[in-house]
């Protein structure tokens, strides 16, 4: 029983391939963590966040020695972290992805691959610095979100005719209904033909009689 004991809790690495494998989980850390602030949007930033991708990181190169190619280990090390209860809700779907990019090269870190470890954060980090600076996936300046209270009757729309005036496309991305009536909430993602004619098209919709609280939004990209 004894061996069976020191054969589930003994590890083999050398004091040195510990610091080392560390060291390149906190240097792949440390690469990650500057690419979520240089990706990060302002109104999202945590500085915790950051802080802890670098933890993240090293406590995961830590977790893959410990397990090694035990089973055993690995099953103890997964009871003993379910009683572990994260309450924090993520805002961002870009924190999941650097979570997730953390625990990977704290994984390559901890089997050993430094070199592996240390290129994937470069290469990664590199790609989602890339796709941030040209704004890939962004709206571009002549696209906008029009909100605005509007009566619906049976037939043709009362807005369909400023929306074919003034712009490329428009798509109704919500609807809710306001009370028992006909009244109704809508949301339209719209691509107007000029970008400088969001004023007349405001103008426009507002001198509908059915059409209230227009609303006008749009991101400088």
């Amino acid at each position: 029983m004894q061996n069976g004991f020191e054969t589930i809790f003994m590890v083999s690495l050398e004091p040195g391939q510990v610091m080392g494998n560390l060291v390149i989980a906190l240097l792949c850390g440390l690469i990650i963590s500057l690419s979520y602030r240089a990706t990060s949007d302002t109104l999202n930033y945590s500085p915790t966040f950051v802080r802890a991708t670098i933890a993240l990181a090293m406590i995961t190169a830590l977790v893959i020695m410990v397990i090694g190619n035990n089973l055993a280990r690995a099953f103890g090390l997964v009871g003993a972290m379910s009683i572990i209860r994260f309450r924090t809700a993520v805002k961002d779907i870009q924190d999941i992805v650097y979570i997730f990019f953390a625990l990977a090269a704290g994984m390559a870190a901890g089997v050993g691959f430094k070199g592996i470890a240390i290129f994937a954060t470069l290469v990664i980090s590199v790609v989602l610095f890339g796709l941030h600076r040209i704004r890939y996936a962004h709206p571009t300046k002549h696209q906008f979100l029009v909100q605005f209270q509007c009566a619906l009757p049976e037939g043709e729309t009362p807005y369909a005719s400023v929306f074919q005036r003034w712009c490329r496309k428009a798509n109704l991305v919500s609807m809710q209904a306001i009370g028992a009536g006909d009244l109704f909430d809508l949301s339209f993602y719209v691509e107007l033909k000029d970008k400088e004619q969001g004023n007349e098209l405001m103008r426009e919709l507002n001198h509908i009689p059915s059409v209230s609280n227009a609303r006008f939004y749009f991101e400088d990209v």
